[in-house]
């Protein structure tokens, strides 16, 4: 009798975070929540269903160009010039006019915040030229994520029967966004105003009220349309976690908001994230051949951390710090190794890159002779 009570008692140990996650009862078709590093996934809904996602296709158009920004083919001041195509565009919109111009940082802050059609247009003519070749460029830049349930046929999210993801893929697609740090600058805000070349302004209001409503939100993107409904892809930071959701066909813009809310409270309240090397700190100093330098620090390009349950006590790691020879001249942020993360019983959990934060630039003749001549003055 007693080994049956103890074999009951220890179950009933088990049922509340089980339940807590099948007891969330969302109205959503699918919904997904995902730690936003290590893209661990913490609840599914149908998370595999192909569906129409709406304006949460703007976070592919918004990677595109921070990725653009990133390697320095479009700046944040850059000057585009509104086509009649772009002016034209239905849906959310900020009525950009034709012949006008905006920088790129204040067509990205219109996407961003109001969801608008005609700004994602004249960015997506700004980098490729046309739309149709931008759309490409999404789709190509999707299979390279392995978002092998997304297609794209416009830049914007409107209705196409050839326009679909799922909610795997969208938390796919933000987690690779959110590796451009600078979009939340964007997606954070609440409200704003866009300056018009004539001096009028336009009130930009997030679409995505949580940004406002719920501690820790600061992204990422809304849609709705007829034949998608109401969705949201969402992210948020609380306590060196952050968090991805997503939810797809809501019945409404309330059930919406309320659906990534449980979804982000159930998160934060049952896990937790150990930070088990973080990348502000330097993993030492490595020789560098031919570089005005001899030596510099290296670091990880993300910090290494393991997802916990709340009442899980953090495990003892070590690495296996595996770093390329490093020849100058090297761009800052290059990567030059890996780190492998290894638990107690010896599995590597995770491999993070290595690199350097700052240009090594190559050496010049006097450089070397400089170097030789504090060697030799050294006694080494």
């Amino acid at each position: 009798m007693k080994k049956i009570l103890i074999a009951i008692f220890v179950f009933y140990l088990f049922i509340p975070l089980v339940n807590a996650a099948d007891s969330l009862n969302l109205s959503s078709e699918s919904a997904i929540l995902m730690d936003a590093v290590s893209g661990k996934i913490l609840y599914e809904k149908n998370t595999q269903e192909k569906l129409p996602m709406a304006s949460m296709t703007k976070i592919m158009s918004m990677l595109l160009i921070m990725e653009n920004i990133e390697n320095g083919s479009l700046k944040y001041d850059d000057k585009v010039l509104i086509s009649e195509n772009a002016s034209g565009m239905g849906g959310s919109q900020v009525f950009l006019q034709k012949g006008e111009e905006y920088t790129v940082n204040d067509l990205l802050k219109c996407i961003a915040v109001s969801s608008a059609n005609d700004a994602v247009v004249a960015m997506a003519e700004k980098i490729s030229g046309s739309v149709d070749a931008f759309v490409s460029l999404m789709n190509t830049r999707a299979q390279e994520l392995g978002l092998v349930n997304t297609h794209f046929a416009n830049p914007h999210g409107l209705d196409n029967e050839d326009h679909y993801s799922t909610a795997y893929d969208m938390a796919l697609m933000a987690k690779e966004l959110l590796h451009h740090e600078d979009i939340l600058k964007y997606t954070s805000i609440y409200e704003d105003y866009l300056t018009k070349p004539d001096g009028s302004q336009v009130w930009l209001v997030n679409t995505n009220r949580l940004v406002r409503f719920y501690d820790g939100v600061d992204g990422l993107k809304t849609g709705y349309t007829t034949e998608a409904g109401y969705c949201l892809t969402a992210t948020a930071k609380k306590n060196d976690l952050r968090l991805i959701s997503v939810v797809m066909k809501s019945p409404s813009a309330e059930e919406r908001s309320s659906d990534t809310s449980t979804l982000l409270s159930y998160g934060f309240n049952s896990f937790k994230n150990n930070i088990v090397f973080s990348k502000e700190k330097s993993l030492g100093k490595v020789k560098v051949e031919k570089g005005k330098i001899s030596e510099i620090d290296v670091y990880l390009k993300e910090d290494a951390t393991e997802l916990l349950s709340v009442t899980k006590k953090p495990s003892n790691y070590t690495f296996n710090i595996k770093i390329n020879s490093i020849k100058a001249p090297v761009k800052k942020n290059s990567v030059v190794g890996t780190a492998e993360i290894i638990d107690n019983e010896g599995n590597i959990i995770k491999e993070v890159e290595i690199i350097v934060k700052e240009d090594i630039k190559q050496a010049s003749f006097l450089d070397y002779l400089k170097q030789n001549l504090k060697f030799l003055t050294s006694g080494s």
